[in-house]
């Protein structure tokens, strides 16, 4: 069964099951979210996003026309995706950044991902991280501009560079 607050405003059905809405969330009619998700309050998903299962978005974030989030992905609180190299008001040369965050990869809380990043699987990015660039799988990333810093095992421990 699918959970919506009732003081947030979803207006997609492309919705998985045991999925939470919280307050003040707003879903627009072409969201795609997966199943066993965790959208806590305050974000906004646009029309081209697509969730994969199992994601946990923290609040204050926007997920914008042209973000993807696959499986199992963790996505701190204030964390900013941008989809246009060259944002102005009322820009009629708008050219949409695809930004692709592969399955397990966590993003930490106040990050800002650039438009048109892959983000590798299974990878970390540090809070505050301002990412420029594709970021490796497995990679351990943080700063500004982000770097890459160690690169995680699979028994979920760090190895620092």
């Amino acid at each position: 069964m699918v959970k919506i607050h009732p003081l947030a405003d979803v207006q997609s059905e492309n919705i998985g099951e045991g999925t939470l809405i919280w307050q003040f969330c707003v879903v627009l009619k072409n969201a795609v979210i997966g199943k066993n998700c965790n959208i806590n309050c305050n974000v906004l998903i646009e029309n081209k996003a697509v969730i994969g299962d199992n994601v946990t978005i923290k609040p204050g974030v926007q997920i914008w026309d042209g973000v993807t989030l696959e499986d199992n992905v963790f996505i701190g609180p204030n964390v900013t995706f941008t989809n246009d190299t060259h944002p102005k008001s009322k820009n009629t040369d708008f050219a949409l950044k695809e930004t692709i965050v592969k399955k397990g990869a966590s993003i930490g809380a106040n990050s800002t991902i650039l438009p048109g990043i892959i983000i590798g699987e299974n990878s970390m990015i540090g809070a505050g991280s301002v990412v420029t660039k594709n970021v490796k799988p497995n990679g351990v990333y943080f700063g500004n501009p982000a770097a890459e810093k160690g690169v995680l095992k699979e028994d979920g421990s760090i190895v620092y560079f």
